[in-house]
C-alpha cells in the first residue's frame, strides 16, 4: 500500500510560498540559502554516518566505512573555509552554533571554573547563561543556579556602559583580575557593535585565561570585513553559526588562528567537545551546502556584508525619523545586521511581533538589556541580511520602515508588504 503524503507536501509548499514569496522576513538568525546550497542536499548523504575525521591515505580515523566521499567534501569544506577566514584551525563538524559552544563548554571547563560571560539581557546567548550548557557544566553537585544563592555557580557577566549595548572595558579588567576565570567569553545574540576583544586580551594572554567569540550572528559579516577580527584581535576560539549573516545550510563551525603552543594548549579541547563530546555523526547531508555556501562566500562575502550594514544602519534612521524608538542612536544604530527597537509604548514587544507578523512581517520579540521579564521584553531584534540577499537597498529600507511604523502602530499594511516584497523574488550574491 502507499503511503499518503499529500498533506504533508502540501504543508511544505504553504511555508515555501509564504516565507519566500509574500513575507519580508526580519529574523536576525536566519537567512535564505541559494537554489544551490538548497540542491544539493537531497543526496545520499542524508542517510549515512561518518564518526571522527576523515580518512587520509592509510591514517584510519573514522569508526565507519564507506565514507570515501564524505571525507573529501569535509576536507575540502575545512581546507577552503581556513582560506577564507585566513585562520590555521577549523572543525566543521558540529552541528549548530549551539552545539559549536557546547563542544567547547565540554572539552574545557569543569565543575567550579569561573567564568565571565555578557548577561541574557545583554544580549548574551542562552547557551553562556545559567541555563544553558555553560552554566551546566561549571555548576558544583548541589550547588544553585540563582545567583543570588550563597551556593550560586561561578558566572560572572561583564559589565555594561553607561548606554548598555557596550563593555565597560575597565570594569570588565577589575573583574577579570578578581574573578581569575577559567574563560571569558564575548559574543552576543543581541548583537549591534563590535566586542572589546583586543582591550580584553593583553590581561587575559598575561594570566593564561583564552577568550571564546561567539560568532554565531556575525560570522558573515567579519569573514566579509565589515566587523571585526576576532582572531587576530586575541580571541583563542571562535564559534558560529553558518546560517545566519553567513548564508549556508543550518550548520556550525569553530574557527581558530593558534600558534603552535597555543594550539597544543586550546585546540585539542574543542576536538574532543566536538566528537565525541557534543555529536557523533554530523549530519552530512548538509555539509556539501556549506561548502557551497563557502564558494558564495568567496566571490560575494565583501560586498554583500558592507550592503548588509549599509541597509541596517539605513534602516535604523528611517525608522527613528518614522518616530520608532531605534536603541543605540548615539551610536549610529548598529555596526552589524541587527537593530534594536523599543516598542513599550506600543504595547510590547510580543504583542508588537504579533502585529507585525499579522501584515507579513517576521520579527522576534527581545529582551533589551534594562528589561527584567523575559516573558514580556520591551524589544524587537530586527536583521536585514535575509532581505539584502533578495537584492534590497539603502533606498529600500526607506520604504520598508514606513511599512514596520505603519504596523506598530496597528494600521494593516500587508497589501503594500506583498507589493514590496513582489519586487524582491531573486537570490543575490550567488
Amino acid at each position: 500500500m502507499s503511503v499518503d503524503i499529500s498533506d504533508i507536501r502540501s504543508l511544505v509548499a504553504s511555508q515555501d510560498d509564504w516565507r519566500q514569496r509574500q513575507t519580508i522576513n526580519l529574523i536576525a538568525s536566519e537567512n535564505v540559502q541559494s537554489a544551490a546550497v538548497r540542491d544539493i542536499q537531497n543526496s545520499d548523504f542524508m542517510a549515512r554516518y561518518a564518526e571522527g575525521h576523515p580518512n587520509q591515505g592509510d591514517q584510519i580515523n573514522r569508526y565507519y566505512q564507506g565514507t570515501q566521499y564524505i571525507d573529501r567534501l569535509e576536507t575540502m569544506a575545512r581546507e577552503e573555509l581556513l582560506a577564507l577566514a585566513r585562520c590555521r584551525q577549523a572543525d566543521v563538524r558540529p552541528i549548530s552554533g549551539n552545539a559549536a559552544n557546547t563542544a567547547i563548554a565540554l572539552g574545557y571547563l569543569r565543575a567550579g571554573d569561573p567564568v565571565i560571560v555578557n548577561s541574557t539581557p545583554a544580549g548574551g546567548h542562552i547557551s553562556h547563561n545559567t541555563i544553558g550548557v555553560f552554566g551546566r557544566r561549571i555548576q558544583t553537585r548541589g550547588a544553585s543556579l540563582n545567583l543570588e544563592s550563597d551556593k550560586a555557580i561561578p558566572l560572572h557577566y561583564l559589565p555594561l556602559s553607561e548606554d548598555h549595548y557596550h563593555v565597560d572595558v575597565p570594569k570588565s579588567l577589575d573583574l577579570i583580575e578578581r574573578a581569575a576565570p577559567r574563560l571569558v567569553v564575548l559574543g552576543k545574540s543581541l548583537f549591534l557593535f563590535p566586542e572589546p576583544v583586543r582591550e580584553l586580551a593583553a590581561l587575559c594572554r598575561e594570566k593564561g585565561i583564552p577568550i571564546l567569540y561567539d560568532g554565531a550572528h556575525v560570522l558573515g559579516l567579519i569573514l566579509g570585513g565589515q566587523f571585526q577580527d576576532p582572531w587576530r584581535e586575541g580571541a583563542a576560539w571562535v564559534t558560529a553559526s553558518t546560517h545566519k549573516t553567513f548564508p549556508g545550510p543550518q550548520r556550525g563551525v569553530i574557527l581558530a588562528d593558534l600558534n603552535e603552543a597555543d594550539e597544543k594548549r586550546y585546540w585539542p579541547a574543542a576536538n574532543r567537545g566536538v566528537f565525541p563530546g557534543s555529536s557523533s555523526n554530523h549530519h552530512l547531508h548538509s555539509l556539501p551546502g556549506l561548502l557551497v555556501a563557502i564558494r558564495e562566500m568567496k566571490q560575494h562575502a565583501q560586498a554583500y556584508a558592507a550592503q548588509i550594514v549599509a541597509n541596517a544602519q539605513a534602516l535604523g534612521r528611517a525608522l527613528d525619523d518614522a518616530g520608532i524608538a531605534v536603541e543605540a542612536r548615539d551610536f549610529g544604530y548598529t555596526r552589524s545586521h541587527q537593530l534594536a527597537v523599543n516598542v513599550a509604548a506600543h504595547g510590547g514587544g510580543v504583542a508588537v511581533a504579533q502585529r507585525l507578523e499579522a501584515n507579513d512581517i517576521i520579527v522576534n520579540y527581545n529582551l533589551l538589556p534594562t528589561d527584567t521579564e523575559p516573558r514580556n521584553p520591551s524589544g524587537l531584534r530586527i536583521g536585514v541580511q535575509e532581505m539584502t540577499r533578495y537584492g534590497m537597498r539603502e533606498a529600500d529600507m526607506q520604504d520598508l520602515a514606513g511599512l514596520i511604523a505603519d504596523a506598530i502602530r496597528n494600521k494593516a499594511v500587508k497589501d503594500a508588504v506583498h507589493a514590496l516584497r513582489q519586487r524582491f523574488d531573486t537570490v543575490q550574491y550567488v
